[in-house]
């Protein structure tokens, strides 16, 4: 086929570079500016040792000096003479790197030899750019090099030969890069250094011989058994002459004259491995022309433009997939025909082309088609208009939301304004993504084979903030625990969807929704490997990309129950034409209960390969860096879920953001815009929230705009919009008319839906003209969309069945408020369907979607949904809004905090809306838009919606008169005392209202609403309501977590140390789902109110995975502050959060069946705890509402607040019952109160020498108090008398965290428990007799003692326990139902003990 080889001839002579070798002005810079050294002139010298701050790898061995010697080469040792190497051919007896090892003379002036190490990050970003470009697979991020360069250096010339100085010169260089695993190697020769090829022997008696130069490396001898050496390995460049010239005329790199090798790696290391990226090596190929096949399709040319060559023009969709996923490097260098032109004709005679494998699009059909394309026929060899690729005919294959520009060699697709993407794939900006799977693969654990058979992934990425949740279901458990440190699973979503700081581009803007991501993680030590590859296949139907993952290779045993941490990284990424490629070792600590904390590393090497345009100008980076700040990895045992959330940053290499300056909120992740919005930044802390396109409100609540009702879509006349998120798709609808078929304008261009895989994976897609069709494969059922395994079950059933849970091995679990749907007994949709939670009502068709205009609330009737001519209307605003709210995550649950507008029955904005989960509510407008000065916080009861909201003689005097005040009595007599408003004569509100009843006079806005501090009593004058208003702030009130933030921030004047515990706060104001302790690893998991989660503290280890909740919690009416006591008897109280639980004692055993709930303190954080037994009276202090309170012992009793004012961070208290008094600490301003029972007679005692006051206790018997100092450096206990005399420490040595203390009434023994020596340990008051208790607890919180049992509380086991002080033996263990922390402890004894005692604390 004769046209075809002249078209690959033509395709081949269109790939040539028009390359140049390298120029002495793109060497790297040197000289005396620079800070080179000078090695002395002179024929046989060697520099002073360059003593390097890291070890270099140099074959497998370690070195940690170098040389660099006037005869062109660098060495590891001190050099021997020069005539015992410099006439010998390799191998060396000594280490050796030569760029050209000859005898070189640089007396007299001939030339000079510079040399200097460095770690200037220009220079070491240009050596990563050149290694990355020759071995792209390669993980290498160098922290030091060597430079050494030989200027204008002259061969040695015996004097009697000498008839004149010689004008042959050589000028070249070397560079050595190395980091903590490898090192590389960089001869670079520009286009005239090298005029000399070799020289003289010194001893050659008047012979007329001239030995060539030697380029290579040798590791020289080593040592062999135990007294015998022999020779190392050895690579050499060149063997002759010609070899030598071809030094700058070719290269290994892609650029003539550059040269590039892998020497050294701690790993395994055998020889020397020269780059393959271009060139050709002077060794000749073994097996003749089949060499110049490439031999991987691994990686396309990959062009490092700057400052050596010109870009090369590709065609139209260039895309090379990786077809090797086991990263093994080629034995042969991949050969290309733009190096060597002349071999053009030869190639053609034998019949032989380069392979064009790698040039074929990722099109199923292009796959297949042959490599003459049809128009080859007609027009050979000749390159026109006529055959390129222009938008008039392709215009199709950009987005919908994208343009296209036609370029001199093809056309390029480009996002429009409001998306990104790379033109084919287009999202909106802002708006989060999902993203929808398959895992399959085998990965080995230790020895045991795992089959992962298409399980689901499931991602969501919040795009504003670089969040990205990674979810794998029904994950085995024993490869479950084992691939919690594959965290790159879920890596490339945070790549591809990245916080973008000013100079960062995330990785969706380049690839796409179309790529192949291989990756290879090698674990150490023990060299275990697992390969990921991750196809991304489009955006399916809903605009979602979908992912499929396929895993192979093996992982090291975790054990059951551990956890994992993945600490913080940065990952530099080199970008290239069609291919994205970086490498990097991660750490990661491993803790379980059988082997303690242990910590490994694995090293990640990718490539991401997608369709690149190269037609338009080229924009994109070239390096980037990849910030990931936090890496949560989590397995769900009993879900079997396997969870990975990461948060990115992309930037320029280098670029920080954590230095101590402000950081905009926009890139430090702290804006309140909504998650469907962009954060823009403006100048210092200033930025605005802007929906994202596609979506519509204040930025802060942004809701779906629907484009196709809206009339606001980009299609055509004659096809049909389908709204989704953010955005919409435009389907074209092809006519009958009579019995023949006809396409109408908008088909004549068909698109095959298929490519973009719209069906679901279980379904078959077939294109058809101007549409497609999907249908269920066999053994499954359902509409093409979705489809469910034909095993008995309809679509509604397995819709109910997943809603419940029934594929969990412990059988159906229903979530919390999620809906569940109805099915009939037929197993289809129910007609009608209502949410057994909210009880809202509506109907539905056959695949189970809710008719429009068909919802009721749970107070009015529900619709008749039998009725055959319902006419269903379009979905109003409010539904919209309502129903593109994202309230489900990726794996399906509701998410907690979404806030759901309510609509009325006609579809319109109920006045009246309130947020289920913070419990606000608020008055809106007929566009849902909030109406000011209407929002209520929780408890502060309901806005009467019913007040004005427009200007009109209506709103104003008949609403007021007739429907919001009642001025008359049922008989007709006015009411005395009602206020009615006063009008002008237009009907609007005058700006002074005044009560003609009370005389209070005050101003208002135009809706009749009174304006903050105008009001004036009686007497006081009239207000001028002329003065301009000064508008209140719409800001919601301060949380929990933040008003308890705030407060430690007060203290520590603004400045908090590393530390220093301060809470962790979302920008919603919620707890963070990691809470720390400062800057330390005291850190554990907690709920939305603060609780902690269970068995997720880490102590001085690891930080934990905590992963937000998607469960929200059940609403229940908040239960009534006040007293349930328990039955008489004596009993422990405990603090958990937001209660006081009371626990009844059966002798010294806790009765578990008999606990109950004392208090429900909704919002409080409830820590010290302590009991006047002779009044009865409970007393706490309350953490978050920071305030001391008391409630007495008796039914229906309510809270008293005794002091408010002046507390921070309220911990340990103590009832002193004989001097009626109580006495307490204060963590933030580190001092130690009392004031008198009912909170009167406040003093402070002491405010001095405190660091971390914690626990706290009084023997009333006689008067002393003993306390706590948690802190880290110095921890010690004291003493005083309650006055604050006679102050003393107690104990100082041995204790770490002394977080709970007690009083033994009966040894009269001051007693502690260590939450860091782990020990239980009594001494007596004046400081003798210390003994252990016990030595081995957990995380002991606070302590009480009664009857020679200690009872402490956990925050390990989130329980009460009992402890033997006789036998030191557990004897009893309290778990609640409700899993959270639990704080103070104490005893509750009636009547009271002798002796008036108070037992603590906390």
């Amino acid at each position: 086929n004769w046209p075809c080889s002249l078209h690959n001839i033509y395709l081949l002579s269109w790939t040539v570079h028009l390359v140049t070798a390298i120029q002495r002005k793109d060497i790297f810079p040197y000289g005396t500016p620079n800070g080179d050294f000078i090695l002395q002139n002179g024929d046989d010298e060697t520099s002073k040792v360059l003593a390097l701050k890291r070890p270099l790898y140099f074959y497998e061995a370690q070195f940690n000096e170098l040389y660099v010697a006037t005869n062109g080469i660098i060495s590891a040792q001190d050099l021997p003479m020069e005539k015992q190497y410099v006439d010998d051919g390799f191998p060396t007896d000594f280490p050796v790197i030569a760029p050209f090892l000859s005898d070189i003379d640089t007396s007299k002036g001939k030339g000079a030899i510079y040399y200097r190490v460095t770690e200037s990050p220009t220079l070491l970003n240009r050596v990563a750019h050149e290694v990355h470009r020759g071995f792209p697979d390669a993980r290498f991020t160098p922290t030091h090099a060597i430079i050494a360069t030989w200027e204008n250096v002259a061969a040695y010339e015996e004097i009697a030969r000498d008839a004149g100085q010689s004008d042959r010169l050589n000028t070249f260089q070397a560079v050595v890069a190395y980091d903590e695993n490898n090192s590389y190697a960089i001869f670079l020769y520009p286009e005239d250094g090298l005029q000399f090829f070799g020289t003289r022997p010194k001893e050659s008696y008047n012979v007329e011989i001239e030995l060539p130069a030697r380029v290579g490396f040798s590791r020289g001898e080593v040592a062999f058994l135990i007294f015998s050496r022999v020779e190392g390995p050895y690579y050499s460049v060149t063997n002759n002459e010609q070899s030598l010239k071809n030094l700058y005329q070719v290269g290994n790199t892609g650029v003539p004259g550059v040269w590039l090798f892998h020497i050294g790696s701690r790993y395994s290391f055998q020889n020397v491995v020269p780059a393959s990226t271009g060139g050709a090596l002077a060794t000749p190929p073994p097996r003749g022309l089949e060499t110049y096949e490439s031999t991987t399709a691994e990686y396309p040319e990959a062009e490092y433009t700057a400052p050596f060559e010109e870009e090369e023009e590709l065609e139209e969709g260039d895309y090379s997939p990786i077809t090797d996923p086991d990263f093994h490097s080629p034995a042969i260098p991949e050969f290309h025909v733009n190096s060597h032109p002349d071999l053009i004709p030869y190639l053609l005679s034998k019949g032989r082309f380069p392979s064009q494998r790698d040039k074929s699009m990722q099109d199923p059909e292009r796959q297949t088609r042959s490599l003459c394309p049809h128009w080859l026929s007609k027009s050979l060899i000749r390159y026109s208009t006529e055959t390129k690729r222009t938008c008039a005919v392709f215009q199709q294959q950009c987005s919908q939301n994208a343009y296209c520009t036609d370029y001199p060699a093809g056309f390029c697709c480009h996002c429009r304004t409001g998306f990104y993407g790379n033109g084919w794939q287009c999202l909106p900006d802002g708006a989060p993504h999902r993203v929808n799977g398959k895992v399959s693969g085998t990965v080995i654990v230790g020895s045991t084979p795992v089959y992962l058979n298409s399980v689901d992934l499931h991602a969501y990425i919040v795009v504003s903030d670089g969040r990205a949740y990674t979810a794998i279901s029904e994950v085995p458990e024993n490869v479950g625990w084992a691939l919690m440190p594959v965290a790159p699973i879920g890596e490339i979503f945070g790549w591809l969807f990245a916080m973008e700081l000013p100079s960062g581009q995330a990785g969706f803007k380049i690839t796409g929704a179309e790529f192949t991501r291989h990756a290879e993680v090698t674990f150490y030590p023990g060299n275990q490997k697992l390969t990921i590859v991750q196809t991304a296949q489009g955006l399916n139907s809903d605009n979602y990309m979908t992912v499929d993952t396929r895993l192979h290779g093996n992982v090291p045993f975790i054990a059951a129950g551990s956890t994992v941490q993945v600490e913080p990284y940065k990952d530099t990424y080199q970008y290239y034409p069609s291919v994205v490629t970086s490498a990097s070792v991660r750490e990661f600590t491993v803790v379980s209960a059988e082997r303690g904390s242990e910590t490994f590393t694995f090293q990640l090497r990718q490539n991401i390969t997608y369709r690149d345009c190269h037609h338009g100008p080229r924009t994109g980076p070239e390096t980037l860096q990849l910030t990931t700040e936090r890496v949560f990895v989590m397995y769900v045992r009993d879900e079997n879920i396997l969870r990975y959330a990461i948060t990115n940053k992309i930037s320029s290499v280098g670029e920080e953001t954590s230095e101590p300056v402000l950081v905009n909120p926009c890139y430090a992740g702290t804006h309140d815009c909504d998650t469907t919005a962009q954060c823009l930044p403006g100048e210092g802390q200033q930025y605005l929230c802007q929906c994202a396109t596609g979506y519509r409100g204040d930025g802060r609540n942004c809701y779906d705009v629907d484009e196709c009702v809206e009339g606001l879509s980009q299609c055509g006349p004659h096809t049909q919009c389908v709204n989704l998120p953010g955005t919409h798709s435009c389907h074209c609808q092809c006519c009958t008319f009579g019995q023949m078929f006809y396409t109408i304008a908008c088909c004549a261009l068909d698109i095959d839906e298929c490519r973009s895989q719209p069906c679901h994976p279980q379904a078959t897609c077939t294109n058809t003209l101007g549409s497609f069709q999907c249908q269920c494969q066999p053994t499954f059922q359902g509409d093409g969309f979705q489809c469910f395994p034909s095993d008995g079950e309809t679509q509604c059933e397995q819709h109910r069945d997943s809603l419940k849970g029934g594929f969990s091995p412990r059988g159906p679990r229903p979530v919390p408020g999620g809906f569940v749907p109805q099915c009939d007994e037929q197993g289809q949709y129910r007609a009608l369907q209502c949410h057994g939670s909210t009880g809202h009502c509506w109907c539905v068709d056959s695949r189970g979607q809710e008719r429009a205009g068909t919802r009721t609330p749970p107070s009015a009737p529900p619709t008749n949904c039998e009725k055959t001519d319902h006419r269903e209307r379009p979905k109003t605003d409010c539904e919209h809004h309502r129903d593109s709210v994202q309230t489900t995550s990726p794996e399906g649950y509701p998410i907690v905090g979404a806030f759901v507008p309510q609509c009325d029955e006609h579809g319109q904005y109920r006045d009246l809306q309130c947020h289920g989960s913070t419990g606000h509510c608020w008055c809106v407008d007929n566009r849902g838009q909030e109406r000011a000065g209407t929002r209520k916080a929780p408890g502060a009861g309901q806005p009467n919606c019913n007040e004005p909201g427009e200007n009109s003689f209506i709103t104003c005097l008949k609403q007021h008169l007739s429907n919001s005040v009642q001025t008359t009595s049922p008989e007709g007599y006015p009411i005395v005392g009602a206020f009615v408003p006063q009008c002008d004569e237009h009907g609007q509100y005058r700006d002074l209202q005044c009560h003609g009843s009370t005389g209070h006079c005050w101003c208002v806005d135009n809706r009749g609403q009174e304006r903050a501090g105008t009001r004036k009593a009686p007497g006081a004058g009239q207000p001028n309501c002329n003065e301009p208003e000064v508008l209140p702030p719409t800001q919601r009130p301060d949380t929990v977590c933040e008003r308890w933030r705030a407060s430690l921030v007060d203290h520590y004047g603004g400045k908090p140390e590393p530390q220093h515990y301060l809470p962790q706060c979302d920008r919603e104001g919620q707890f963070n789902p990691v809470q720390c302790y400062g800057d330390s690893s005291y850190c554990w998991c907690v709920d939305r109110d603060g609780r902690e989660v269970a068995g997720t503290r880490s102590h001085d280890v690891v930080k934990p995975a905590c992963i937000p909740t998607v469960a929200p919690p059940t609403m229940h009416p908040l239960p009534r502050p006040d007293m349930t006591p328990p039955p008489s008897g004596t009993f422990l109280l405990y603090a958990q959060g937001q209660q006081i639980g009371a626990l009844p004692l059966k002798g010294t055993h806790m009765d578990l069946e008999r606990s109950s709930t004392l208090l429900a303190l909704h919002g409080s954080i409830v820590v010290g705890i302590d009991y006047d037994c002779r009044e009865g009276k409970v007393y706490w202090t309350d953490l978050a509402g920071r305030t001391i309170n008391r409630a007495k012992m008796e039914p229906g009793a309510e809270p008293e607040t005794l002091i408010n004012t002046g507390l921070t961070s309220p911990e340990g208290l103590a009832v002193d019952v004989q001097r009626r008094a109580m006495f307490w600490v204060d963590s933030t301003p580190d001092k130690i109160e009392r004031a008198n029972l009912d909170g009167s007679g406040r003093k402070t005692i002491f405010d001095t020498d405190l660091v971390n006051p914690r626990a706290i206790i009084v023997d009333s018997s006689t008067g002393t108090l003993y306390w706590t100092d948690w802190n880290r450096e110095a921890p010690k206990i004291e003493s005083s008398s309650v006055d604050g005399h006679n102050r003393k420490v107690l104990v100082k040595d041995g204790i770490g965290l002394p977080n709970a203390l007690t009083f033994d009434t009966v040894m009269r023994h001051v007693c502690w428990a260590d939450a860091g020596t782990k020990r239980l340990e009594c001494i007596a008051s004046d400081g003798t007799g210390r003994r252990v208790i016990h030595s081995n607890l957990n995380y002991p919180f606070s302590m009480v003692f009664y009857s020679n049992h200690f009872y402490f509380t956990d925050w390990r086991r989130d329980g009460v326990i009992a402890l033997n002080r006789d036998n030191s033996q557990f004897t009893d263990e309290y778990i609640p139902d409700q899993r959270s922390h639990l704080y103070g402890v104490t005893v509750i004894c009636r009547p009271c003990p002798s002796g008036g005692l108070s037992w603590d604390l906390q």
